[in-house]
């Protein structure tokens, strides 16, 4: 994984949890879920840059 890749990749996990705080403290259902989202696809894109490194 490229340093660039892993820096988004934890930029938008830190984006998702940062929407989701805010969600739930003001009780702002889709903001919370879409810092769900951000965070499950900020996952998957590590998991398959994780993949691509292993094959390497």
């Amino acid at each position: 994984m490229g340093m660039d890749d892993k820096i988004k990749n934890t930029a938008q996990d830190l984006t998702g949890k940062g929407k989701e705080a805010v969600g739930k403290a003001t009780g702002n259902e889709r903001l919370e879920a879409e810092g769900d989202a951000d965070q499950a696809e900020a996952k998957v894109k590590k998991a398959v840059e994780d993949v691509k490194d292993t094959l390497r």
